[in-house]
């Protein structure tokens, strides 16, 4: 799977629909273009530890990823894994199978409610406040 590495791609796919677990948060987002390859990129908060840790947890999150890459990535899916420290402790079978469990939830919602979620809609509605109005306006 080719990697995310920009401050924009991870704050589009931010918007996008998110599937928490007890070693990382997965968040994808749909591309207009669904034939583009799918992208992923991988942070770790510094409230998880120091660099070491932090590195740790990304390289574990990683490998699982690229283990299952043929399973999880579906073309025109961007995704960002934000790792937490239980990644390190969590049994490494365990991790992989809640990564595939992720990226299914994160096709299972995008076809309900979140089905119209792509990175053009979420570029529009970046201008907008929490009740959808735009800033400075009030109620």
């Amino acid at each position: 799977m080719k990697r995310l590495k920009k401050r924009a791609e991870f704050l589009a796919v931010a918007r996008g629909v998110r599937s928490a677990r007890r070693a990382f948060v997965l968040q994808t987002l749909r591309l207009p273009d669904e034939t583009a390859e799918p992208r992923c990129g991988f942070t770790v908060s510094k409230k998880v530890g120091n660099a070491v840790v932090r590195n740790r947890v990304r390289r574990r999150l990683k490998e699982a990823i690229r283990l299952d890459t043929a399973a999880l990535g579906r073309p025109g899916h961007d995704h960002v894994v934000i790792g937490r420290r239980e990644a390190l402790a969590q049994d490494f079978a365990r991790l992989r199978a809640d990564l595939a469990g992720a990226f299914r939830q994160g096709r299972a919602d995008r076809r309900g409610r979140d089905a119209g979620t792509t990175v053009a809609d979420a570029s529009q509605n970046s201008h907008r406040d929490h009740r959808g109005e735009p800033p400075g306006r009030t109620r």
